[in-house]
């Protein structure tokens, strides 16, 4: 932080937030609740959406018109005018939380402040688009969210607080969402009542990893790999691109499976070995795998019982799932 900007600090903050999501949202109406003062909200421009791909405003723009502040939707932050517009705002500091536009180095220094950051990780760990989804598709014990000050690299930039959390084996991507969500904010806020005790730690690079965005080819169940693997993708992708495999031409998700030490070593990969009401039990490359909870083309997601209800022809034992 600027020294010299340390005075600022005595009253509350001039605020410019930046943010697209609802988990970003949620960051600006702790904001909006608190003693410091939002002036201004920049977001996404409004993208299509749902049946008619009408013009939808983010989150983050709909709660800013709600409290009547002022809203900044450039499709880039690197011009000239982007800059202009910024500084005469004449903000003390500048709050960014999911916003998904690049911060150029002109933008990052002309807060009096400079810029923070809220990562939904414990940086240096999983830098990058899907940190969330990341730690449970890795096994990580544990998550939370780092507060930094932004420079010009992707979540490079030196740390003032972190707030871990424990994941547990049955979260997934939604609920450990939701987790950070809470704790998000609150971590935000204490780090601005802190922010002249608060000395920056450089991050160290070679503790880093990436967390790169998740893709529906990726969610594709690959049953070579093992079951404790394949649970953990699924908790990772629900709830979004939701793991699935492919039956009778039909792509069948996947929303909670349990990994079973059966011995199958002489059961080809990908093939059904029990189908009862417990689930459906499927070799892997290590291990077997039960489906709990499934999804079929036009249903809603339900038990396996239920599936099997309907469709016992399509998962009887012996079944190829590949």
């Amino acid at each position: 932080m600027r020294q010299e900007a340390k005075t600022q600090l005595n009253k509350p903050l001039k605020i410019v937030f930046a943010g697209t999501p609802e988990f970003a949202a949620l960051h600006l109406q702790a904001l909006v609740d608190s003693e410091h003062d939002v002036i201004a909200v920049y977001s996404q421009p409004d993208r299509p959406a749902g049946r008619g791909k009408k013009l939808q405003a983010s989150a983050v723009k709909k709660l800013a018109v709600e409290h009547t502040i002022p809203v900044f939707q450039p499709q880039s932050l690197k011009t000239a005018e982007a800059e202009l517009v910024l500084a005469e705002l004449q903000a003390d500091i500048m709050i960014v939380v999911a916003y998904g536009l690049i911060l150029p180095t002109s933008i990052l220094n002309t807060p009096k402040l400079g810029c923070l950051n809220v990562h939904g990780s414990l940086l240096p760990k999983w830098r990058g688009a899907a940190p969330i989804q990341r730690s449970i598709w890795a096994g990580d014990s544990k998550t939370g969210v780092t507060i930094m000050q932004m420079d010009e690299g992707l979540d490079t930039g030196a740390m003032l607080f972190k707030h871990s959390l424990a994941i547990n084996k049955d979260d997934t991507s939604a609920s450990l969402y939701q987790k950070l969500a809470d704790i998000g904010p609150k971590a935000l806020l204490e780090t601005l009542t802190r922010l002249t005790e608060l000395p920056p730690q450089t991050q160290d690079d070679e503790l880093a990893s990436y967390a790169k965005k998740l893709s529906k080819e990726e969610a594709k169940i690959d049953w070579d790999l093992s079951a404790e693997q394949l649970e953990r993708n699924i908790r990772a992708f629900n709830p979004w691109p939701v793991a699935f495999f492919t039956l009778n031409d039909a792509n069948v998700k996947v929303y909670s499976s349990a990994v079973v030490e059966n011995e199958t070593s002489d059961i080809p990969v990908g093939q059904i070995v029990q189908s009862d009401k417990d689930g459906i039990l499927v070799t892997t490359g290590n291990g077997c795998l039960l489906l709990t909870k499934l999804q079929l083309p036009g249903k809603k997601p339900m038990s396996a019982a239920d599936v099997l209800n309907g469709r016992a022809d399509w998962f009887a034992v012996g079944v190829s799932l590949i």
